[in-house]
């Protein structure tokens, strides 16, 4: 029974409460009509697919704790996820970058990190969690294994010489030495961490330290996150260009005293009682354990038309510089085919048409698309959307487009249609690649 003396009790102590309470309520429905409008213009915009790596969620296990939200590298960009009704949803899958930190935050193991879609599938070696295959002492670490980030790669490469050095105390029998295939992010973290760990290495790259970011258009800015490389320690860096990346690994290279043997292309990897016979254009080598750390475009993914052997085409930017005044068509519609147009579109003199064959850009950053978007606006770039190359000529380009077939004038192409998985290498060397449709 409620006497006068509880009265301003009640006031001093609950009022407060049940004010707060409301607030909050009133913030969560807010946040709500606005994830829910974020959602459908992400799907009426075409924006479903995402990059890579990407969570599902089990909204049976979400509490809609808000812990994925927090610790989302790019929320504070553009929305990944939000929560509706009370459960975490993706409602912003094309902005998702793989990170994963949304699985480790969620305190219901109410998230799974999966590889492609229903409608889009994503070829991806079996790799057990220790970075092995099914190849007993294979293993493969980085942008091979599904895990584009740089942040990740370099990781997964530390990761994964540990695990190696396991496999290697655990059976006496085999050659006691390891080959690293490839030096990009994770072939130059697991070089590092196998001197580290004292273990005999011998790493091959057929082209130069950096693997894909090396080949990233000059002046790109190269989105990474703390990390503990090997032999190093804690490396900050989060925002930086290509070229002050590979300046410090080339310093990192140089102080450690690792040796990279450069220009060695590798020809096959043939398996034996100890070990494995690694065989190049340079020579054959012997180890216990190989790493793959080889990426995944392998070899650019062509157009297939007429003309495409032609000098002026090419499959990647380095100097938009050396576009100025010409006519350029890009043909892509992921981030690499968007920066080349929009910087190309920059220089002075230029005509650029960007071609894609579906109707938005739902792969690519949102800052990339804002840029091709301006660029647009200002007439610097002619957008082509649902459209295909037909034949490429020596001063045109034949292009079938919604309305019909169009001709322009054209003095140079660059395709940035990714590239092919090295599916027949992988086979060769007895690894198992599945194509996954939206599962782990």
């Amino acid at each position: 029974m409620l006497t006068s003396e509880m009265t301003p009790i009640m006031v001093t102590y609950l009022l407060p409460v049940v004010v707060i309470w409301s607030l909050y309520m009133g913030r969560r429905s807010w946040d709500a009509r606005r994830n829910k409008q974020a959602l459908r213009e992400n799907v009426a915009s075409g924006l479903t697919e995402p990059q890579s790596l990407h969570p599902v969620i089990n909204h049976n296990r979400c509490i809609g704790c808000g812990s994925c939200i927090n610790v989302c590298p790019e929320q504070a960009a553009h929305p990944v996820l939000g929560l509706i009704q009370g459960k975490c949803h993706v409602i912003g899958p094309s902005y998702c970058i793989g990170h994963g930190a949304c699985k480790t935050a969620c305190p219901m193991d109410a998230i799974t990190l999966v590889f492609g879609t229903e409608t889009r599938g994503v070829d991806i070696p079996s790799v057990s969690a220790d970075f092995e295959t099914n190849v007993p002492g294979l293993f493969i670490a980085g942008e091979l294994g599904g895990m584009g980030l740089i942040g990740n790669a370099i990781e997964q490469g530390r990761q994964a010489m540990n695990s190696i050095r396991k496999y290697l105390s655990g059976n006496p029998g085999l050659v006691k030495e390891v080959c690293v295939v490839g030096a990009g992010p994770a072939g130059f973290s697991a070089t590092l961490a196998a001197r580290e760990l004292k273990l005999k290495c011998v790493t091959l790259e057929q082209e130069t330290l950096g693997g894909t970011v090396a080949h990233y258009p000059r002046g790109k800015i190269v989105m990474t996150r703390p990390v503990r490389l090997p032999m190093v320690g804690p490396v900050r860096f989060r925002e930086t260009t290509k070229e002050e990346l590979i300046s410090f690994w080339q310093k990192v290279e140089r102080q450690s005293g690792v040796k990279i043997r450069y220009r060695e292309r590798v020809d096959s990897i043939e398996r034996t009682q100890n070990g494995f016979v690694v065989i190049t254009d340079k020579g054959t080598y012997r180890a216990g354990a190989v790493l793959l750390a080889i990426g995944r475009r392998g070899t650019p993914r062509k157009l297939e038309v007429p003309g495409e052997t032609l000098p002026k085409v090419v499959y990647r930017l380095i100097d938009a510089e050396q576009y100025a005044g010409r006519r350029v068509l890009v043909v892509g519609g992921g981030d690499s085919a968007l920066e080349a147009a929009a910087s190309i579109a920059e220089q002075p003199g230029t005509v650029v048409t960007l071609s894609y064959r579906s109707p938005s850009f739902s792969r690519a950053k949102e800052k990339n698309r804002n840029r091709v978007a301006q660029a647009e606006r200002a007439g610097r770039l002619k957008l082509l959307l649902e459209s295909q190359v037909q034949e490429i000529a020596e001063s045109d380009v034949r292009i079938a487009c919604k309305d019909g077939v169009c001709c322009i004038e054209n003095d140079a192409v660059i395709v940035c249609a990714g590239g092919v998985l090295p599916t027949g290498f992988l086979k060769k060397t007895g690894v198992h690649v599945e194509t996954k449709f939206g599962t782990a």
